[in-house]
């Protein structure tokens, strides 16, 4: 079976004249500028480049534990302390603590208003 004979490729046999191209070139640059300054005139306060905070807060740096057994001990001190005694929260309002055990023996005694028994 004989090949079948192909024509000739085609193609473009005239580029762009030069006197296209330096009307394009200057004509798309112009436009360009166009939209810039149409975008300067439409937002002139957005053109400002004002210095903001940051949105996110600044947080101090974590103050690691070196020894948190003896923190944890610390405090559990501290606590008990102030369960085992007597002492002012707001003297002002009259707001005060006492030991837990004698604020245990007066709810024992007197027993809680609206408290089913």
């Amino acid at each position: 079976m004989p090949e079948p004979v192909l024509s000739p490729a085609r193609y473009e046999s005239a580029d762009a004249t030069s006197r296209a191209a330096s009307i394009a070139f200057p004509a798309i640059l112009a436009g360009l500028l166009l939209s810039v300054l149409l975008v300067w005139w439409i937002y002139p306060a957005t053109t400002v480049d004002r210095r903001l905070p940051s949105p996110i807060p600044q947080y101090p740096p974590p103050r690691l534990q070196s020894d948190p057994a003896a923190d944890m001990q610390k405090f559990r001190e501290a606590e008990l302390v102030r369960l085992n005694s007597f002492g002012w929260d707001d003297r002002a309002k009259g707001l005060g603590h006492i030991p837990i055990d004698d604020a245990m023996r007066r709810i024992a005694a007197s027993g809680i208003p609206d408290w089913p028994k």
